[in-house]
């Protein structure tokens, strides 16, 4: 089961969408009107699907831009949850959070839970799916949040929204950790990231493939969307090697990934739409700043180059 009727999710292609520019980021500046939509008509007609992580302002103009430009996109759109818990096995340093602020963070949680579900009631017919939150309970994360938690958050996203409700995690956790998960979830969400396991170009779909097929055959009930699968141009050798990325292994992988999509009928999210320069630290070639089909400058890499803009 790849696609399916019962949850209005058909074969097209899907695409991560965050439009912060130079100078934006999430809680500070944020892309006008105008600027959102020239990004939408730049991905209009070439992808159907598009992913956004928050129920922040950035979301709701997004989806103004769309409604009110009658632009041809379905939207997943996500909560962004915060963390429940420290995670002392995350890889980076990051501060120990106090129980009072954990508690806020619960608050907060809870807050953005309730907008997700204002806004799907407010544009039932552009937000197809809902997803309860991002990469919250893979062991690395830095806004841990207790699988039970996640439980309780599905359920009353479903209680309160008509549209099928999913959780975006790292496929690893979906083998055992989240198996509670999978009953609740109208679909499992994954994300792989060969490059960031150390693979090659070489490697690259095939790994993808393995990572996919170990959670759809262990759960032959439930679709699997990936809602994360990408290939960074630039590192500063934090995590990936420099000689493993670039933009001719981008449009390598991307085009072997369409092609597998497209021949297996697997929804792929490409993460992601354009370069995020707020993003992981201040080093211009960090990964994290790199993982756009175009530039933060809206030009085109290598894998776009013939690209046409609407």
């Amino acid at each position: 089961m790849n696609y399916s009727k019962e949850l209005n999710i058909e074969p097209g292609k899907a695409i991560c969408y965050s439009g912060f520019r130079e100078g934006q980021m999430p809680g500070g500046e944020v892309p006008t009107y105008e600027e959102i939509k020239e990004d939408l008509l730049m991905l209009q007609g070439h992808w159907k699907y598009l992913r956004l992580y928050d129920c922040d302002a950035h979301a709701e103009t997004v989806l103004e831009v769309i409604e009110k430009e009658k632009l041809d996109f379905k939207v997943m759109l996500g909560a962004y949850i915060i963390a429940e818990m420290n995670n002392y096995g995350c890889p980076w340093e990051t501060p120990i959070i106090s129980e009072e602020e954990l508690n806020e963070n619960k608050l907060k949680n809870e807050q953005q839970i309730q907008k997700l579900i204002q806004l799907a009631n407010q544009y039932p017919t552009i937000i197809f799916s809902l997803s309860a939150g991002n990469e919250a309970c893979v062991d690395w994360t830095d806004h841990y949040v207790p699988v039970k938690s996640v439980i309780n958050y599905v359920k009353t996203i479903k209680k309160g929204a008509k549209q099928p409700v999913t959780f975006c995690e790292n496929y690893a956790p979906w083998l055992d950790k989240l198996k509670d998960l999978v009953e609740v979830v109208d679909f499992i969400s994954i994300h792989t990231y060969p490059v960031w396991e150390y693979k090659n170009i070489h490697d690259a779909l095939q790994y993808t493939k393995e990572n996919y097929y170990a959670i759809s055959n262990k759960y032959p009930d439930k679709l699997v969307v990936i809602t994360e699968a990408g290939w960074a141009t630039n590192s500063n050798g934090r995590g990936i090697c420099p000689t493993n990325v670039s933009e001719e292994f981008q449009k390598i992988y991307y085009n072997d990934l369409m092609n597998w999509n497209t021949k297996d009928d697997i929804l792929t999210f490409v993460f992601e739409a354009f370069d995020e320069p707020w993003k992981g630290s201040e080093e211009e070639m960090e990964p994290e700043k790199h993982w756009g089909l175009f530039k933060v400058d809206r030009t085109p890499k290598l894998v776009m180059e013939n690209h046409i803009v609407c």
